[in-house]
């Protein structure tokens, strides 16, 4: 069987600067999610991936990533904002707080 990805086209989606200030939080959010996961399995840090002992480099906070690993959340954030604007929801950022 052969896979072949069919992302949304959500090339024509334009982000407001609202919605593009979300990247970040989504971002760190997507990495704890992961982090949260791997935990559970067992998996600890490591500096090197290991399979076999469960250990991995990037078990630890967002903000300890290196930027290349950062940049990785960020596009699966921005990917998901992209496909909900294109699938026709709407973010409404919260009303300020005061």
């Amino acid at each position: 069987m052969t896979y072949t990805p069919r992302p949304l086209d959500t090339s024509a989606v334009a982000l407001t600067p609202d919605v593009l200030a979300l990247t970040e939080r989504l971002a760190a959010h997507a990495h704890d999610v992961w982090a949260l996961g791997r935990l559970a399995q067992g998996w600890r840090y490591g500096p090197a991936r290991d399979d076999v002992a469960k250990t991995h480099p990037s078990l630890v906070p967002y903000a300890e990533l290196s930027e290349s690993e950062k940049e990785f959340d960020r596009q699966t954030a921005l990917g998901a904002l992209r496909a909900l604007l294109a699938l026709g929801y709407t973010i409404t950022p919260p009303a300020p707080a005061g």
